[in-house]
């Protein structure tokens, strides 16, 4: 049972549109307030979309992300699950990038997950573009690579974009493959569509043994048939779950950068999370909200819905 403190303030106490906003209505607690050693899942903001190669703005979402989450209640009505009952949560800010340094930024993130991993709090990290899961699985991971289910329209696995440049967010994973982050026997990426390039990515995916789902294959087998694979490709080891918003459908999720057609539903967008009960999470993100794409907020209010239902099966994990 959590601490009374860390319950999210109800909308009955102050109502939604008022207060501060944090993530989920929750306490923030620093990494530096003596509170942090209570705190079991850190619930964390990633500004920066230095990575992004086409159009900018995912920097902008961890606070939108913010300001929509103040909707999240206190129970999943799907699942039943009440996970600030069930494990103490909070906000415990964002990471400071350096906007026009990308290796600084880098660092940065690093250092600020590593501490995070040292104070024993499991991260839930809103983005930010998807370079930002490249330094957050250095900051978990650099004791023995490990697993991850990532979904997405892309599979992030690019050797190097315009001319060597080797750190944008078309590339975090092969980083993270070739840094001995993520053990590629045991990722598998879900919603792989969209025209390409050329085969490299998935060429490097098949020469180290990563697992592709290509939305194609997604919708012919069915999602729970999917999933089941997916849980049992990670099994029982310690395992990221990476959650771009463009592997949902862009008339879902249109505020993202590089939107591709043919996706899941908002629907199946949360059960592919509920799905997830029974995996040992070490941490998780969703990222790619760009609020400069969609001002009202809809993809944003999805992002966060999808954050919730991770953090139920996170919880969940914690708890088992």
């Amino acid at each position: 049972m959590s601490d009374p403190f860390y319950q999210p303030v109800s909308g009955f106490d102050l109502p939604r549109f008022a207060g501060v906003p944090t993530f989920m209505r929750l306490p923030h607690v620093g990494l530096d307030d003596p509170k942090i050693a209570d705190v079991q899942i850190g619930l964390i903001g990633a500004p920066w979309d230095t990575g992004t190669t086409n159009r900018p703005g995912p920097r902008h979402g961890p606070r939108q992300l913010r300001d929509l989450s103040t909707m999240i209640r206190a129970e999943n009505g799907a699942t039943g699950v009440r996970p600030f009952e069930m494990v103490n949560c909070a906000d415990i800010g964002d990471v400071a990038p350096n906007p026009a340094d990308v290796q600084d930024s880098l660092r940065r993130f690093t250092e600020f997950y590593k501490k995070v991993k040292a104070k024993g709090v499991v991260p839930l990290t809103g983005g930010g573009d998807h370079l930002c899961s490249l330094p957050i699985l250095r900051g978990l991971a650099s004791d023995a690579p490990v697993g991850m289910i990532h979904f997405d329209s892309h599979t992030d696995l690019f050797h190097s974009y315009f001319d060597g440049c080797m750190y944008t967010h078309g590339t975090p994973f092969r980083r993270a493959v070739e840094e001995g982050l993520l053990d590629p026997k045991r990722v598998v990426q879900i919603g792989i569509r969209g025209t390409t390039y050329d085969r490299e990515d998935r060429d490097f995916a098949d020469s180290v043994g990563i697992h592709v789902i290509p939305i194609e294959e997604f919708f012919k087998r069915g999602l729970e048939d999917v999933m089941a694979e997916a849980r049992e490709i990670v099994g029982d080891k310690p395992t990221y779950i990476s959650y771009d918003i463009d592997f949902v459908d862009p008339a879902f999720a249109p505020g993202t950068g590089t939107p591709e057609v043919g996706g899941p539903n908002s629907f199946q967008a949360l059960q592919v999370v509920r799905e997830l009960e029974g995996v040992n999470i070490i941490g998780a993100d969703l990222v790619e909200v760009s609020p400069p794409f969609d001002a009202s907020g809809g993809t944003a209010w999805l992002g966060v819905s999808i954050m919730f239902e991770l953090l139920c099966v996170m919880a969940g994990s914690l708890t088992r």
